[in-house]
Protein backbone atom coordinates (compact mmCIF):
# COMPACT_ATOMS: atom_id res chain seq x y z
CA UNK A 1 0.00 0.00 0.00
CA UNK A 2 2.89 2.63 0.92
CA UNK A 3 4.74 1.34 -2.42
CA UNK A 4 1.52 2.29 -4.13
CA UNK A 5 1.16 5.50 -2.78
CA UNK A 6 4.49 6.37 -3.50
CA UNK A 7 4.22 5.53 -6.63
CA UNK A 8 1.08 7.59 -7.29
CA UNK A 9 2.31 10.55 -5.41
CA UNK A 10 5.92 10.88 -7.72
CA UNK A 11 3.09 10.59 -10.74
CA UNK A 12 1.39 13.01 -9.61
CA UNK A 13 4.22 15.43 -8.89
CA UNK A 14 5.71 14.22 -12.73
CA UNK A 15 2.33 15.75 -14.21
CA UNK A 16 2.19 18.95 -11.98
CA UNK A 17 6.18 19.55 -13.00
CA UNK A 18 5.79 18.59 -16.68
CA UNK A 19 2.61 21.03 -16.95
CA UNK A 20 4.42 24.08 -15.43
CA UNK A 21 7.45 23.65 -17.78
CA UNK A 22 5.27 23.56 -20.71
CA UNK A 23 3.86 26.55 -19.50
CA UNK A 24 7.43 28.18 -19.46
CA UNK A 25 8.16 27.24 -22.71
CA UNK A 26 5.40 28.18 -24.38
CA UNK A 27 5.25 31.74 -22.70
CA UNK A 28 6.46 33.72 -25.59
CA UNK A 29 8.14 37.60 -24.86
CA UNK A 30 5.23 40.17 -25.19
CA UNK A 31 4.81 41.87 -28.48
CA UNK A 32 6.35 45.24 -28.43
CA UNK A 33 3.56 48.38 -28.12
CA UNK A 34 2.30 49.78 -31.27
CA UNK A 35 3.22 53.36 -30.41
CA UNK A 36 7.02 52.40 -29.28
CA UNK A 37 9.83 53.45 -31.45
CA UNK A 38 11.02 50.74 -33.66
CA UNK A 39 14.80 51.12 -32.74
CA UNK A 40 14.68 51.38 -28.80
CA UNK A 41 15.54 47.73 -28.62
CA UNK A 42 18.74 46.47 -28.25
CA UNK A 43 20.25 43.70 -30.26
CA UNK A 44 22.39 40.96 -27.92
CA UNK A 45 25.27 42.51 -28.98
CA UNK A 46 24.38 46.02 -28.18
CA UNK A 47 23.10 44.38 -24.78
CA UNK A 48 26.82 42.61 -23.85
CA UNK A 49 28.34 46.15 -25.02
CA UNK A 50 26.64 47.65 -22.42
CA UNK A 51 26.79 45.34 -19.73
CA UNK A 52 30.77 45.49 -20.39
CA UNK A 53 30.76 49.19 -20.39
CA UNK A 54 29.12 49.08 -16.79
CA UNK A 55 31.68 46.19 -15.69
CA UNK A 56 34.36 48.26 -16.42
CA UNK A 57 33.01 51.68 -15.16
CA UNK A 58 32.76 49.90 -12.11
CA UNK A 59 36.06 48.55 -11.79
CA UNK A 60 37.34 51.69 -12.23
CA UNK A 61 35.48 53.24 -9.12
CA UNK A 62 38.18 53.40 -6.49
CA UNK A 63 37.03 52.22 -3.23
CA UNK A 64 37.27 54.20 -0.20
CA UNK A 65 40.07 53.62 1.72
CA UNK A 66 39.61 52.80 5.75
CA UNK A 67 40.56 55.43 7.99
CA UNK A 68 44.32 55.32 9.41
CA UNK A 69 43.92 57.05 12.56
CA UNK A 70 43.21 54.11 15.12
Amino acid sequence: MRAVFTVVSLVVVLAIVGVLAKKQLTAGVAPPVAGAAPGTTATPQQQVQQFQKAVEGAMQTPRPMPDESK
